[in-house]
């Protein structure tokens, strides 16, 4: 039975009284498009509809799906029509439902032409600024509000408190608790409940938990934000604390509090039990929590077990099992997971398509590449920045520089993300000169750069030698005080080090205070090039007793330092001490590394003996290292023994020419030495070519009037 005849029979003269019953049941069953054919039929029964009909129609409309958007615009005319949007509290049901349909700025048209307003309406444009994202106007309209002497209520703060819980809004937040404090507000329990969220996502625990200990009735969101707020920092141990006395006072634990319980940093099994053992295993959105959980902490296959076993499936789960294949670039799991969704119905959003891009491991899968492309074009995927990003990312990894560059220009816009894609994918590629081409393009549209520019640019200096460049990014990096931590500060003394200046390095790295692994990699790389084995050994020093473990680049670091000086025993402890105290098994490169520390040394005996030992097959850098060895010590026999080795890995190596060379002119064996060189002639090398890093004679030479410009862009 339809809609219409449900009300023929239940009402022969209905009146607009019944409607507004049928109405109010809509708003209990949430469905909204029930209440729109109603209100059809309403107006075919030559019913007027009056203030509280509209206000009751809007109301209807809490949960909305998107196909549904336009249809439900089709009640803002009769609206308009019949002037009943001069009544306050309708204007204020119309602009809320403006903003849960994310029409931002026609909500807030509607509020500026508002010819009255009180409390409510600024609440809801206040909350739905702040459910929106838009955290500076939320706190803006907060400030105009109390210019206008209104008096803000409990439900202000509450839609105005999760606007602060950005770690910069830090002042704004701590003022408006101030407020909260001063006007007493901050007693109500849903207050209360929103700062212990805000300042859990400032990080600070001491004050959400004063703030939760305060409260005399805790309700279960109370818990829950408790929760979540140790859960969501890190300390898994206080959350389950938390949780634990929540059960003892018998508090009912809901969905929300297993959610709460997931962060990404914990293995998910024992919440998996619990939530089987109460039951809140039927709940769909703690299956796909724990599903995106599982598929972040590697558990990919339980993730699929679980998701297939419930009956409802959802994009979110599905999303997390192809994100996490794809960052393991399993591509054709990928595509099975795919092929499912495709069976299903189901679509590709923007954040599946990215991390399938980001996935695709190399040029090899570039037919997977092309494909998800076409995907992204056909459902108009690629219009969206954040795919277009990804995209160009892709390219350049498959070194396809000009389909980067075309998919950048036909970008609409090109947001700040966008010329950083570029800029980066530039450098990655070895093409520093078009990334510095690309800067001054984007300070030309205005943009500034961002750390994540600053540290893109700062390779490309390394890249090209160009010192006067890198230090007046520098200078750009101290004048707006971005943080000289991390990548930032890694790039620094990279670029330092590769451009000549170890000394400069230094200074940028004890100006940082706590350096992560990554920075303190570089700069005992840095010692090693420059031959500063015994500094390069100190940095390592200084790193574990700040507790930083080192990993296998650390240790490629260490045995660079050990070749410089000659310190045999010193390399072979720290080569054992990687395996034996910090479980690294040693690749090929730590294996170079130790052959040409043993045959330095001239002990060829136990170098070639270490070759026989290792796991793996050796390759061309591993012969090359001891072939380098007999050049030192003049071992033409062995020499010849493993250029014969190295020809057939790598005839093409230029290197094994130049080293045989090398060897043999070392020996006055002059007539092999040319004919060494006229083999590398034939082969396309010439022995003789080289790549400057010094800035005023670098070999990749830019456009003078470009390199100027990019120094005044600082």
């Amino acid at each position: 039975m339809n809609l219409v005849s449900h009300v023929c029979l239940s009402s022969p003269k209905p009146n607009l009284s019944f409607f507004h019953s049928l109405l109010k049941s809509h708003i209990e069953t949430q469905s909204p498009k029930s209440a729109l054919l109603l209100f059809r039929h309403m107006l075919q029964c030559n019913l007027k509809p009056n203030d509280f009909t509209f206000s009751l129609l809007l109301k209807s409309f809490t949960s909305i799906p998107l196909s549904e958007k336009l249809e439900a615009n089709q009640i803002h005319t009769p609206l308009l029509k019949s002037g009943f949007d001069q009544f306050v509290y309708v204007s204020t049901a119309l602009l809320d439902f403006y903003m849960k349909l994310g029409c931002v700025h026609y909500a807030r048209n509607l509020f500026d032409y508002m010819p009255e307003r009180d409390v409510v309406a600024w609440n809801a444009l206040i909350c739905g600024y702040s459910r929106n994202g838009y955290d500076v106007d939320a706190l803006e309209i907060f400030v105009q509000m109390l210019r206008e002497s209104f008096s803000p209520l409990q439900t202000t703060l509450v839609g105005l408190v999760p606007s602060c819980g950005r770690r910069e809004f830090v002042f704004q937040g701590r003022s408006i608790h101030g407020f909260g404090i001063k006007t007493g507000i901050d007693l109500d329990s849903q207050v209360k409940n929103a700062l212990t969220y805000m300042h859990a996502k400032f990080g600070d625990l001491e004050a959400a938990e004063l703030l939760f200990e305060e409260l005399e009735d805790k309700s279960v969101v109370s818990w829950n934000t408790m929760i979540g707020a140790y859960a969501g920092n890190g300390f898994f141990n206080e959350s389950m604390i938390v949780f634990k006395r929540m059960v003892e006072e018998k508090v009912e634990v809901n969905p929300v509090t297993i959610m709460s319980l997931l962060p990404e940093n914990i293995s998910p099994e024992l919440i998996h039990c619990y939530a089987f053992k109460t039951g809140l295993i039927t709940n769909g959105s703690v299956v796909t929590s724990l599903v995106c959980i599982y598929a972040k902490c590697g558990g990919t296959e339980l993730a699929e077990l679980l998701y297939w076993s419930f009956p409802q499936k959802n994009l979110v789960s599905l999303t997390a099992i192809i994100s996490s294949y794809a960052e393991k670039g399993n591509m054709d799991l990928v595509v099975e997971c795919f092929s499912r969704m495709q069976q299903m119905d189901m679509k590709l959003d923007s954040v599946a398509m990215v991390s399938i891009l980001h996935g695709i491991p190399d040029p090899a899968f570039m037919s997977f590449g092309v494909a998800f492309h076409g995907y992204a074009l056909k459902n108009g995927l690629d219009t969206l920045n954040l795919v277009s990003n990804g995209l160009i990312s892709m390219y350049f990894k498959f070194n396809d520089i000009e389909a980067a560059f075309s998919l950048f220009y036909e970008m609409p816009e090109k947001p700040l993300i966008s010329w950083n894609s570029v800029i980066s994918g530039c450098v990655q590629a070895g093409r520093a000169s078009d990334a510095m081409e690309f800067f001054c393009q984007m300070k030309m549209f205005g943009l500034g750069p961002d750390a994540i520019t600053v540290a893109s640019l700062l390779t490309g200096c390394s890249q090209l030698g160009y010192l006067q460049l890198g230090e007046r990014l520098h200078n750009y990096i101290l004048r707006n005080n971005l943080k000289v931590e991390d990548f930032v500060g890694t790039s620094l003394i990279d670029m330092y080090t590769k451009c000549g200046s170890i000394v400069h390095a230094e200074r940028v790295f004890n100006s940082i205070k706590e350096p992560c692994l990554a920075t303190w990699n570089t700069m005992i790389s840095g010692y090693s090039w420059y031959g500063l084995e015994h500094k390069a050994l100190n940095c390592y020093n200084k790193m574990r007793e700040r507790g930083v473990e080192p990993d296998r680049i650390t240790f490629l670091g260490v045995l660079a330092a050990c070749i410089h000086g000659s310190l045999l025993h010193e390399g072979k402890r720290h080569f054992r001490i990687m395996r034996e105290e910090f479980g690294l098994v040693p690749n090929l490169q730590h294996c170079a590394c130790m052959v040409g520390l043993l045959g330095r040394a001239g002990l060829f005996e136990e170098a070639v003996l270490f070759i026989k030992k290792m796991e793996s097959e050796p390759d061309s850098a591993v012969w090359g290292a001891l072939l380098n060895a007999c050049c030192i010590h003049q071992e033409v026999k062995l020499g010849e023994c493993l250029a014969k080795k190295m020809y057939l890995l790598d005839y093409k190596n230029c290197g094994l020419y130049v080293m045989m060379s090398n060897l043999y002119a070392a020996t006055d064996r002059w007539s092999d030495a040319a004919k060494m060189r006229e083999i590398m002639r034939d082969i396309g090398g010439d022995g003789t070519s080289g790549v400057s890093q010094i800035e005023v004679t670098s070999s990749q030479e830019m456009d003078p009037d470009l390199y100027r410009r990019q120094l005044l862009r600082f």
